[in-house]
């Protein structure tokens, strides 16, 4: 426990003389951070969903054979543009490409003004697809399809900047490489 210490100050306001008190904080107990929360406890806004209740309400929640035959915003899926987002640890590159694969659009997080390391952060990811997400609006694409290629910083933020430079995202794709027969490792730095 700590004690408590008071201050009395004297004023005198109007001919009228006021007494303020003020004393410390005073702690009742000490805060256990190994205390396991009880069930109620969590953060605020978290909640639990039942995967399977939501997957029987979106029925076309995952591709078909029939997905390239939907349409959205009156063009056939697979005729949407494309927005390749190339992730790495040093920059984020986005391509935009129609339906065949004729770039249209080429912007990057060097293209943007960052330099050095911070071309490879989240912030300059998602300034980068902002940026891109306002040029293809101009040129007049509106829905597209993302395909994120890559493991770096910037994945999740850089297609939370197509969202919120206003594009209407369709589908996420990823295409990241996976190599089965990777290059042998360094050897073993001698201490």
């Amino acid at each position: 426990m700590l004690s408590t210490v008071r201050n009395t100050l004297r004023v005198p306001v109007a001919g009228v003389l006021r007494l303020f008190q003020t004393s410390a904080l005073q702690a009742s107990e000490k805060f256990d951070h190994k205390r396991i929360p009880q069930e109620d406890e969590g953060v605020q806004g978290e909640k639990v969903v039942d995967l399977d209740s939501v997957l029987k309400i979106k029925q076309n929640l995952f591709p078909t054979l029939d997905s390239d035959n939907q349409i959205f915003d009156g063009i056939l899926y697979k005729q949407l543009p494309i927005c390749n987002i190339r992730v790495s640890h040093n920059n984020t590159i986005f391509t935009m490409t129609d339906a065949s694969g004729t770039v249209k659009i080429i912007r990057s997080c060097g293209m943007e003004g960052f330099k050095n390391t911070k071309k490879g952060t989240n912030i300059a990811a998602q300034t980068t697809a902002i940026a891109i997400a306002t040029k293809a609006i101009d040129r007049g694409f509106k829905t597209i399809r993302v395909r994120v290629q890559g493991l770096g910083p910037g994945r999740l933020a850089a297609v939370k900047g197509l969202q919120m430079g206003g594009l209407n995202i369709v589908s996420i794709t990823d295409n990241t490489h996976v190599s089965w027969n990777p290059p042998r490792p360094r050897k073993a730095r001698r201490l």
